[in-house]
């Protein structure tokens, strides 16, 4: 199956709405990237799609990457240096752990808007929405060739 035929269109606005509405609580940045397959370590595949979506770039250093590989079942969820900086190491734990308890329903787009959302309101503590925030990256889900 091809990355960008995973979800349906109302599944994919869901998605899109979920991002919009987390980055109302954070001026943290969420993208969202979904391929086929994962051709190493999840972790540091998705650490390569982070840089390659310049997610690091972001004023604060406050980006998230929610990385799918749909047909292997991997996800991670990355948060960049300023995030990490002011979070507790397991910061991610209960919203991988929630999102897994929908995936295993295979309940993908529901469990992926309730991790945004997860992320959003967690994120909202160290980095709170400003009336002058810029969305600094593209909420479209980016896809893999794959």
């Amino acid at each position: 199956m091809k990355p960008s035929e995973f979800f349906n269109e109302q599944e994919k606005q869901q998605i899109a709405k979920a991002i919009k509405d987390a980055e109302t609580n954070t001026s943290g940045e969420i993208r969202i990237h979904i391929e086929s397959e994962c051709p190493e370590d999840v972790l540091d595949h998705a650490a390569y799609m982070f840089a390659k979506l310049e997610i690091h770039k972001t004023k604060l250093r406050n980006g998230v990457l929610f990385y799918l590989s749909v047909n292997d079942r991997k996800f991670a969820i990355l948060g960049d240096a300023g995030i990490n900086a002011v979070t507790p190491e397991n910061f991610w734990d209960e919203i991988k752990e929630t999102m897994l308890s929908y995936f295993r329903k295979n309940e993908f787009a529901l469990g992926l808007s309730t991790g945004i959302n997860m992320a959003g309101y967690a994120l909202k503590k160290h980095f709170p929405y400003e009336s002058d925030d810029v969305n600094e990256l593209s909420d479209d889900i980016s896809y893999g060739k794959n």
